[in-house]
């Protein structure tokens, strides 16, 4: 039986032994670094021709990571992989999903375009769909889509005891409630305004009435952390004890991770991006998807 062989781009290596361990694939290594001018030098260690090879680069901080990993795309090809897969447990530039103004770049249908040319395939965990339906609506390529949500509700159920699980704003309600139904908890919802990118102003309304429970802030994505931030101060300026902060993803820009602790929230996410934080495994899920899509050949 002929494995698929795995690659980490830089930063994802823990979570790449990982993967390779559960499938049983083999584990290759990727040469990288930079010239002094900044540019990058890249060599497989491992002879990926004639082979099915995945490699695994979560997109936090795409800018500095997108043209290392097409560079590596296209020289497995041109070393004879037989096909080459993504493995992006944060797939970026999903936000700006059409022109809010004249002359705005729409980035996740161009992101989209340079993946499916560079890619047979890709696996992510929670994309950020918010105006497109499913992956399919911008990428040409197959992808398989994975969903933290019962690794959370079950995070949830062996550390929190009476939680209180909290969505931040309407958009948010139908994931929170797959959560707090498979949780067994209660759940309500913020009301949120933002007036910039920084700048969020938070309701919360008819709260007394779940008081004594813990307060679990869940989200998608942490990045400014404004809304989460936000919301544990005003809970606690309530008497609330220190709630947790769940996300799929942990970008923290912005010291945010820092800011949510010093606001008094314990802040937990999933290893989708590498960090402290992470308490909840998606490797297991992820596994799964891979072998729908590059399975071990004969």
């Amino acid at each position: 039986m002929t494995a698929p062989l795995v690659f980490a781009m830089p930063g994802n290596e823990r979570l790449s032994a990982k993967l390779a361990d559960d499938r049983h694939y083999e584990l290759g290594h990727l040469d990288t670094r930079q010239f002094p001018d900044g540019e990058t030098y890249l060599r497989f260690a491992n002879n990926p021709e004639k082979r099915s090879v995945a490699i695994v680069c979560t997109l936090a901080h795409p800018n500095e990571k997108f043209l290392p990993l097409v560079f590596a795309a296209a020289t497995a090809r041109e070393l004879g992989a037989s096909k080459v897969g993504l493995i992006s447990p944060y797939l970026a530039y999903m936000r700006q999903d059409r022109r809010f103004t004249t002359g705005e770049a729409v980035t996740s249908r161009q992101v989209a375009h340079l993946i499916s040319e560079a890619f047979d395939w890709m696996v992510t965990v929670d994309p950020h769909l918010h105006r497109y339906g499913a992956l399919g609506e911008i990428y040409s390529i197959p992808t398989r889509v994975v969903h933290a949500a019962p690794l959370i509700s079950q995070w949830i159920k062996t550390n929190i005891a009476d939680p209180l699980i909290i969505g931040p704003d309407s958009e948010s309600e139908q994931w929170v409630t797959a959560v707090a139904n498979d949780a067994g908890a209660p759940y309500c919802v913020l009301e949120k305004v933002r007036h910039g990118d920084r700048d969020v102003q938070i309701t919360i309304k008819d709260m007394d009435k779940w008081k004594g429970r813990t307060a679990v802030f869940v989200d998608d994505i942490i990045s400014s952390g404004r809304t989460m931030i936000e919301a544990v101060r005003l809970l606690t300026s309530r008497g609330w004890a220190s709630p947790v902060c769940i996300a799929v993803h942990g970008l923290f820009a912005d010291n945010s991770d820092r800011l949510l602790v010093n606001a008094g929230a314990r802040v937990v996410t999933t290893n989708s991006v590498q960090h402290s934080t992470n308490e909840i495994d998606i490797g297991n899920l992820l596994a799964s998807a891979i072998g729908e899509l590059a399975p071990v050949s004969p």
